[in-house]
């Protein structure tokens, strides 16, 4: 079974940096690898993914950014949100509020480290949360 979910950065930024293979980050990337999670995606996500992966800080390797990037881009669905008019801590979060608002028809889920930045929905999960998701089903 085939889950739709846009990934928080946070997200990816904790998968490519743990040193724990069991990690629910690294494993919420290896779904997206092996087709589990479809990942729903807009061209402001794909910008910011690709600029917080290029930041200094993270020491991240070019190698690593692009493999994440082009597994996005291969196993991705673009979605082209409607304004929800919902107001966040966090406004730069909004587009991934807002994508996965649009596919809620299809069961779209929002993962992220980073839950206190979204209103409380069933449907915005922490990585843990979508692979006992995805797991059970």
């Amino acid at each position: 079974m085939t889950y739709y979910a846009v990934i928080d950065t946070n997200v990816f930024i904790s998968a490519l940096l743990s040193k724990n293979s069991d990690a629910a980050t690294v494993k919420v990337l290896q779904a997206v690898f092996d087709g589990r999670i479809v990942p729903l995606y807009h061209n402001e996500i794909l910008a910011e993914y690709d600029e917080v992966l290029h930041r200094e800080k993270f020491c991240l390797k070019e190698k690593s950014i692009q493999t994440v990037l082009t597994a996005i881009k291969e196993f991705r669905v673009e979605v082209f949100p409607q304004p929800t008019g919902e107001i966040l801590v966090d406004m730069d979060d909004l587009i991934f509020y807002e994508v996965a608002m649009e596919k809620r028809d299809e069961d779209a889920y929002l993962v992220t480290g980073n839950q206190k930045h979204y209103p409380i929905r069933d449907f915005i999960v922490t990585p843990a949360e979508i692979m006992k998701i995805i797991e059970k089903g």
